[in-house]
């Protein structure tokens, strides 16, 4: 199971959702891998905002070798699961789709079982609690990511 998180710019939430899922990958009963991509390609090849580095750090996480890059056409094919932060994100991709695209579409907390319909909040613009409040989402997400992986093998 291939699995990619996206976000706007790729350098708070799917880093943060890619961060926790790939520290949990041990944990689970099925193999899979993870990446993260963008739905703009403004910070392509960028690290994570600091922000979001040190959150996940104060959790265990380290998530400062990700480099942010921008969704591509391949990756529907690529991915078995593409999961998206919030219904713009999740718009946005599903408008860019290929009509053979191999990968499902879904938000992210909803698929994880976080949240039905749940959006996974940007917090660029916020301060250091909001990026631990996605941090601890993306936490829950890892967690309920194993827990369907595992129902689904």
């Amino acid at each position: 199971m291939n699995i990619l998180f996206i976000c706007m710019g790729n350098i708070c939430r799917s880093p943060l959702l890619e961060g926790w899922a790939g520290h949990r990958r041990p944990d689970a009963q099925v193999a899979y891998t993870v990446d993260s991509a963008g739905t703009g390609g403004w910070h392509a090849g960028d690290p994570p905002d600091a922000r979001a580095v040190a959150a996940a750090r104060r959790r265990g996480v380290d998530i400062s070798a990700q480099r942010a890059r921008q969704l591509q056409a391949n990756d529907f094919q690529r991915f078995d699961l593409l999961l998206c932060a919030d219904r713009d994100n999740l718009a946005a991709v599903q408008t860019l789709a290929p009509s053979d695209a191999r990968g499902r579409i879904a938000l992210a907390l909803d698929w994880c079982g976080v949240s039905r319909g749940g959006e996974v909040p940007d917090p660029y613009y916020g301060q250091e609690r909001d990026f631990d409040h996605v941090c601890q989402l993306a936490s829950e997400a890892a967690e309920g990511l194993l827990r369907r992986l595992a129902s689904q093998a």
